[in-house]
């Protein structure tokens, strides 16, 4: 064997570029840690969850997208209670409007009735409404019509005189009398549950001087 052959062996039978190389077979392995201080080939890919990589942005995220849901919802729940509380407000005003327009229509039709009524009430004082006859029926049909409507009368001989119902036409003075009495009704008072239609005209007894 020559000192060529000699110079050009390896001991150990190692591979030159091998050697010349210098490489470690165990460095490289975990190379994507080099230069952030972390040892290499400490990494332990278990130590992080996709929670822990993204779960800081999605917390704020999510915080913030349920506030604004939490603040719609709100306005919505605001918004259909004053909904109702209007809607609630609105049959409460057409209900009472249409019972004074109910109320105003049966006045009408009721003060129609009035000076019918009235001669009906002198027809009976005068006898001409015997019992049987078709005048009496007539006046007994019209007179249910103004009882079904509601239609009440008022003031009678003996009442005490109250200036707030009845109207006196004339007052006479009365011995023996305490207090102002009606002494004679000249034209009967009517009322359709509590409006006056009209007061009762009436002759009023007071006491004699």
């Amino acid at each position: 064997m020559t000192d060529k052959d000699f110079d050009n062996e390896v001991p150990g039978g190692e591979d030159p570029e091998a050697q010349a190389s210098g490489s470690d077979p165990q460095v490289g392995r975990n190379d994507s840690n080099a230069g952030d201080g972390s040892v290499p080939g400490d990494f332990d890919g278990d130590d992080l969850t996709v929670d822990d990589i993204l779960g800081t942005d999605q917390n704020v995220d999510a915080a913030a997208e349920d506030a604004v849901l939490a603040d719609l919802e709100s306005q919505l729940l605001g918004d259909l209670k004053r909904l109702q509380a209007e809607y609630a407000n609105y049959r409460r005003r057409t209900e009472d409007q249409r019972e004074i327009e109910i109320a105003r229509a049966k006045g009408s039709v009721a003060k129609g009735l009035l000076p019918v009524l009235d001669d009906l009430d002198r027809a009976a004082k005068h006898g001409d409404l015997t019992e049987g006859t078709a005048f009496a029926a007539i006046a007994e049909k019209l007179r249910g019509l103004a009882e079904r409507m509601g239609l009440e009368t008022y003031g009678a001989a003996g009442e005490v005189f109250d200036p707030q119902q009845h109207e006196a036409i004339f007052q006479a003075p009365t011995p023996g009398a305490t207090e102002a009495t009606i002494l004679e009704v000249v034209e009967i008072g009517y009322r359709l549950g509590s409006v006056e239609l009209r007061p009762a005209k009436v002759v009023v007894a007071v006491p004699a001087e």
